[in-house]
């Protein structure tokens, strides 16, 4: 089983949420489709622009909470890296290359981690 970081956006520069979860392309989906209220739902932010895998629930957990500690031109730094044009990553994991994101993982690098 893999785990996942993720960063989904409303748009380009726009409200971000980094969140973790062993089922990336259903949890995109939930956020796509609004099915929780709360933050994302509210803020429309439903484009997943960045993800790595982790080999356990506890390191996913605690790069999200890394991540979620960063400010902000850190995160878009690391998104451009990994995805300069803020392509939707959904479309991939919805095309088949990797339903389960396994097949295709951004680089992880640390933009200026603290």
């Amino acid at each position: 089983m893999a785990f996942f970081t993720y960063i989904v956006a409303s748009r380009r520069n726009g409200t971000l949420y980094t969140g973790s979860t062993d089922g990336l392309y259903v949890r995109t989906l939930q956020h796509r489709e609004g099915t929780f209220r709360g933050f994302t739902k509210r803020h429309g932010v439903a484009m997943l622009v960045w993800f790595e895998k982790h080999p356990t629930r506890e390191a996913a957990f605690i790069r999200e909470r890394r991540i979620k500690e960063w400010k902000r031109p850190w995160k878009l730094e690391l998104i451009e890296r990994a995805n300069p044009g803020w392509r939707d990553l959904f479309a991939d994991l919805e095309a088949g290359h990797g339903r389960q994101a396994k097949d295709w993982t951004p680089p992880s690098d640390d933009p200026a981690a603290p």
